[in-house]
């Protein structure tokens, strides 16, 4: 059995597809870009902008289901620019307190709405 997770804290899927997927006790979000819920568009600035837009957006997802960052067992990070790798690490370690995630990081060619940044996660409540 899943259930489809969504709440209105978090954008609005930009195509078809859940916010996120619970499964059990496993919580599975989809990608999140740095768009704010409020006005539809990307965090104005660069990387840390974006970053942590996207990871207020997995936050808010998460708290919808009682949960919180150190839930996540797993992250997935997709950069546009691989240089944006350490700026990113300075963001991502704020969300995180301690026993990080795993996780990997890819350098793609492009991302939905010409963000430079997606992040999904896997989630054990």
């Amino acid at each position: 059995m899943k259930e489809v997770i969504f709440t209105s804290e978090a954008p609005n899927a930009v195509g078809p597809y859940s916010q996120g997927i619970k499964a059990g006790n496993t919580l599975y979000l989809s990608g999140q870009i740095g768009l704010d819920p409020k006005t539809g568009k990307l965090a104005a600035g660069g990387i840390a902008e974006q970053a942590v837009q996207a990871l207020e957006n997995i936050t808010a997802i998460l708290k919808s289901q009682n949960a919180s960052m150190d839930n996540i067992v797993k992250t997935t990070v997709f950069l546009t620019d691989m240089a944006d790798f350490q700026a990113f690490n300075a963001e991502y370690a704020k969300f995180f307190k301690k026993d990080f995630p795993a996780r990997s990081c890819f350098a793609v060619k492009s991302l939905p709405l010409g963000a430079i940044v997606e992040i999904e996660c896997i989630a054990v409540l």
